[in-house]
């Protein structure tokens, strides 16, 4: 795997505005991501894992979303001074997105192969005919059949539906794919299957991928490096093995606890107490603080730093050197 870095984010802060109130959505968040690799974003529902991505294609809604500080490197440039039109040239070509729902991904007018033949026309000079003949070879790439072009998604089922996302997305062979959440809405024997054939594509087309799920099977099985985050932070992160294995903060040892496992003996599982806290109105100290089993005074106090456990091994808790 390469060690050339191909996206870095640094510091990045996102703000909604809704009803006159500020919604902190992303607080801060920074990773970086090198060629051929494969990043797992793992977090409960509103940690701003989503917004993260569409901040990185800057296909955020303006307003009510504002990107507040922070940049996004890629390749060496900063991607928020961009014009809109070389963003237009990097969407789709440089970096492609799965989106969560492929029923609304896909538009319901236009036959599946005119929309996997006109993004790959979009950003590339040929004519009409080799993109429906490259649109045609996606297609049996994601393992649709080729005479399926002229098919509307009404006629596809849900994993049908997914497979002609992904196949849309990496159409014009794209150097880095955001995939929010990509098999959601599938049962899981499909989920497997589309899984696996994003691995294998990933592989044939030495594509890095930013993978956004809640499901650290998924995450065992897919990525190289794993963020987990919560409240808009980046609360531990590190490659796959330091982070399975030496797993430091209780957010992502409550997410390990309420899995189930065909190992242990417990009947019940652990879930997390509490909810997630309001993004209008974050806690002063640690935002895990209110459901966090080991707090203290100064995590409720303090904003805590990502701290250094070796490795690529950083944690956000005041524990950090107390966790083996």
């Amino acid at each position: 795997m390469s060690q050339e870095k191909l996206i870095e984010v640094n510091d990045l802060v996102v703000e909604y505005t809704a009803d006159g109130n500020i919604v902190h959505a992303v607080n801060g968040v920074s990773f970086s991501l090198n060629k051929g690799e494969t990043l797992g974003l793992v977090g409960e529902t509103g940690a701003g894992k989503t917004t993260i991505a569409k901040a990185i294609l800057r296909i955020l809604p303006d307003p009510p979303a504002k990107i507040r500080a922070g940049s996004i490197i890629l390749e060496g440039k900063n991607m928020f001074e961009m014009s809109e039109r070389e963003m237009r040239t990097i969407r789709g070509n440089k970096i492609s997105m799965i989106f969560q729902d492929p029923m609304t991904a896909l538009n319901p007018i236009y036959t599946v192969g005119f929309q996997i033949a006109e993004a790959i026309g979009l950003h590339e000079n040929i004519s009409r005919k080799e993109a429906e003949i490259r649109a045609v070879k996606m297609l049996e790439m994601v393992g649709i059949p080729g005479e399926r072009f002229g098919e509307y998604p009404h006629q596809f089922s849900g994993g049908m539906k997914q497979r002609v996302v992904i196949a849309m997305a990496l159409a014009c062979n794209p150097e880095l794919l955001l995939a929010d959440e990509p098999t959601t809405a599938l049962d899981v024997t499909i989920q497997a299957q589309v899984l696996d054939m994003m691995n294998n594509l990933k592989k044939e087309l030495d594509t890095s991928m930013i993978l956004i799920t809640h499901d650290l099977g998924i995450v065992a099985e897919m990525c190289d490096k794993v963020a987990v985050a919560y409240a808009g932070e980046i609360v531990e992160i590190g490659s796959a093995e330091e982070l399975f294995d030496h797993t430091s903060h209780p957010y992502t040892e409550g997410l390990f606890g309420s899995l189930p496992s065909l190992k242990s003996k417990e009947k019940r599982l652990k879930p997390i107490s509490g909810m997630m806290p309001d993004p209008m109105n974050l806690p002063k100290g640690c935002s895990f603080s209110p459901r966090c089993p080991y707090a203290t005074e100064e995590c409720r106090n303090n904003k805590i730093q990502l701290a250094h456990l070796g490795g690529t091994h950083y944690s956000r808790c005041i524990r950090t050197g107390e966790v083996k």
